[in-house]
């Protein structure tokens, strides 16, 4: 009878035999080694026919089969008498045992790897994501901000806010001298005639450390008009050294006689 194989990967020989012994339904602790070695060396057969890799471990369990085969063809031991005791040479011995303990070692391990797969299947459907901190949507307890206190208490901190609300209703009037551009053309002017024509004179020397900020622009454009008048010429000996004027008028300069300086 020909019999038909349809040839499936398998992981290693104790798999192929495996899968023998299951297709065939026969006991694993009974195994017909003369059957079981003809499927096995068949299908080895078959992946040479179809010029496939055979590796060196299926040819190292073809032969262990053949061994454990021709061994269970050999006659049984004779008996040996010793003192009237009689001994059997390697009474019980099944060269079938280690490959049979190898075959049961590695369904165990088989059955646990198929049973870690569906579990890696089963969890691969469940995604998760990593925790969050969540303290944001707690809803906080504002506490009471009067715990505590007493009517005494609150009879104090209401006189203390009448007191300030009295501070505040209090005013005073600040005024401060009004400074014009055309006073302090004159106070320019008058510096330089002093110092006679082609006297200089520096911008900061018009200044004081008491001035105040409307004052220093005040005396700013009072040199802008100055030198519009052509009154002074102004220079600077280097880039951000101080401004020098020099007075290019006459000796009584009145050039505010027909100006519109109303500022």
């Amino acid at each position: 009878m020909t019999v038909l194989y349809k040839l499936e990967t398998f992981e290693g020989p104790l798999d192929l035999l495996l899968h023998l012994i299951d297709k065939a339904e026969i006991d694993i602790q009974d195994i017909p080694v003369a059957e079981i070695t003809e499927q096995y060396m068949e299908y080895l057969r078959s992946m040479k026919e179809l010029e496939l890799d055979i590796t060196s471990e299926f040819l190292v369990m073809a032969a262990t089969l053949l061994s454990i085969k021709s061994k269970m063809l050999l006659p049984k031991p004779p008996v040996i008498e010793i003192e009237d005791f009689e001994y059997f040479e390697e009474d019980g011995f099944d060269p079938r045992a280690e490959l049979i303990q190898r075959l049961i070692e590695y369904r165990k391990f088989k059955s646990i790897a198929v049973h870690l797969f569906d579990m890696e299947s089963e969890r691969s459907l469940i995604f998760t994501k990593e925790p969050e901190d969540l303290g944001p949507f707690v809803p906080t307890q504002i506490d009471n901000t009067l715990t505590g206190l007493h009517t005494a208490d609150l009879i104090a901190a209401f006189r203390k806010a009448l007191s300030k609300a009295a501070r505040r209703t209090s005013y005073q009037r600040i005024t401060r001298d009004e400074i014009s551009v055309k006073d302090r053309i004159r106070d320019v002017s008058d510096a330089l005639q002093r110092r006679g024509k082609g006297g200089r004179l520096s911008f900061s020397a018009l200044l004081h450390d008491e001035m105040a900020r409307h004052e220093i622009v005040v005396t700013f454009l009072a040199i802008l008009e100055l030198m519009k008048m052509k009154a002074i010429y102004c220079y600077q000996e280097k880039l951000f050294d101080d401004i020098v004027m020099e007075w290019r008028g006459g000796e009584h300069f009145d050039g505010l006689q027909g100006s519109e300086i109303n500022y």
